[in-house]
């Protein structure tokens, strides 16, 4: 869905551009700008604080430093660890990791937060506290979430669930 890859079959569509046309550099500047990812093992760079992973999208983006640093502030304000700014990873726990993770998405004020199993190496109660946050994101603040999980105990109601095995299709529907 984000163009790393070339569809063996199809079109991948975001705003009305097909994945598959576009330049390398065009799909570098579509991920910067539009998508955020939130990954199952966090990806956070070890020797970084918390506070440096949720600026480096924008640094990559050219933005200053001035300008980085207030908005990482609010994005780890949004997910409660405005305290926790200056730990690194290894200091961290699964939880406030993908929340820093999730915070690191939002760097850039994308439209649509594509979620690797965001659950999958988190305990249940956490998986939920993560789950409700990316529902917050999506109710109000208008974010698109894009969800892949094996565990369905995450849904709730008024999600579209679509369930797919080996590439196939199969079911489409809302809770």
């Amino acid at each position: 869905m984000a163009g790393l890859e070339q569809p063996s079959a199809g079109t991948v569509r975001i705003y009305q551009e097909d994945l598959g046309t576009l330049s390398d550099s065009e799909l570098c500047d579509l991920r910067r700008h539009h998508l955020g990812f939130v990954f199952q093992f966090f990806n956070l760079h070890p020797v970084l604080s918390a506070i440096e992973n949720v600026e480096l999208p924008m640094l990559i983006s050219g933005i200053k430093r001035r300008q980085r640093e207030p908005r990482a502030l609010e994005l780890l304000q949004l997910v409660n660890l405005a305290k926790r700014r200056n730990h690194l990873p290894h200091e961290l726990s699964g939880g406030e990791k993908q929340r820093i993770g999730i915070a690191r998405s939002l760097a850039n004020d994308p439209e649509i937060i594509l979620a690797d199993e965001p659950t999958g190496d988190l305990d249940s109660a956490i998986g939920n506290e993560i789950m409700a946050l990316l529902r917050t994101l999506n109710e109000k603040h208008g974010k698109t979430i894009v969800c892949v999980t094996h565990d369905e105990e995450m849904l709730r109601p008024g999600m579209r669930l679509i369930k797919m095995e080996d590439g196939r299709i199969l079911a489409d529907s809302y809770l």
